[in-house]
């Protein structure tokens, strides 16, 4: 079902900028027994992106209210949650669009074969590059095609692709964060300052670790730190966590530090 601005429908003005430019922002956020999974987490993602690309934040009491119809009486399900700047005239100028667009679609939850969290994935290696903009790292705006044109690499014998910069960094998986257990028992993922996605779960992730007692760092990754890691994990927040077990023609143990992350993640579900 698709709500475009509180009204069931699924039609969008061809004028919409989020339609002829990207311009707007998402999120997706898993609906748990009718409730929206890191709700907060998500809607200070989302208000991070609006002011970022200077989008008029709906009223925050609107759209809880909308999120909550939306995600009433669902089981287990997935929200996808966009605002864009409106509709406006031709040609790039954001200051001709008066309203932003809420669109609320929720969708049956994505079943993944159970072995993908058990026995891990294979993990593909991406040659589409991420190009460096610091001031859209971090956040979900709507412009994809860097995540296509990467997923468009790798078919069914991989369930994930790793991406990296224009520097050869490691960045982020197509749909994914990523993380690594590196030798002396630490966990490592990387900086996003540039480019990339700051996950939900990667958050969760990183916290969960803390509490742990588990050093998490946060800095640039090389592909060889990735291919020389203990174990290489990838998150999000409807996955949850995957273990890899091949990358790049070599074979990751799963040590039980990832089966208690999961164990955690178990719990919340």
């Amino acid at each position: 079902m698709i709500w475009v601005n509180g009204v069931i429908t699924d039609n969008l003005p061809m004028t919409d900028r989020g339609l002829l430019y990207g311009d707007g922002v998402w999120e997706t956020i898993g609906i748990r027994r009718g409730t929206p999974q890191w709700l907060e987490w998500h809607i200070e993602r989302l208000q991070w992106g609006l002011q970022t690309l200077g989008i008029a934040s709906p009223h925050d009491a609107l759209l809880r209210q909308e999120i909550a119809t939306a995600c009433a009486g669902q089981g287990r399900a997935v929200l996808k949650w966009i605002v864009t700047r409106g509709s406006g005239q031709r040609g790039y100028n954001p200051h001709t669009a008066a309203e932003p667009t809420r669109i609320l679609q929720v969708s049956p939850w994505s079943e993944y074969p159970a072995d993908y969290a058990f026995t891990g994935i294979r993990l593909a290696l991406c040659e589409t590059r991420l190009a460096h903009q610091p001031r859209l790292a971090g956040f979900k705006h709507l412009n994809r095609l860097e995540q296509v044109l990467a997923r468009s690499e790798f078919g069914s014998d991989y369930q994930e692709g790793l991406v990296r910069d224009y520097h050869g960094n490691v960045i982020e998986g197509t749909m994914s964060n990523v993380f690594i257990v590196n030798a002396d028992g630490t966990v490592s993922t990387p900086e996003l300052s540039q480019c990339g996605i700051a996950g939900i779960m990667r958050r969760y992730i990183a916290q969960t670790l803390e509490k742990m007692g588990v050093e998490c760092h946060i800095h640039t990754l090389t592909l060889q730190n990735v291919e020389q890691a203990h174990a290489i994990f990838m998150t999000n927040s409807l996955i949850g966590l995957w273990p890899v077990r091949e990358f790049s023609g070599k074979s990751y143990n799963i040590p039980p530090l990832l089966r208690e992350l999961q164990a955690a993640l178990h719990t919340l579900s």
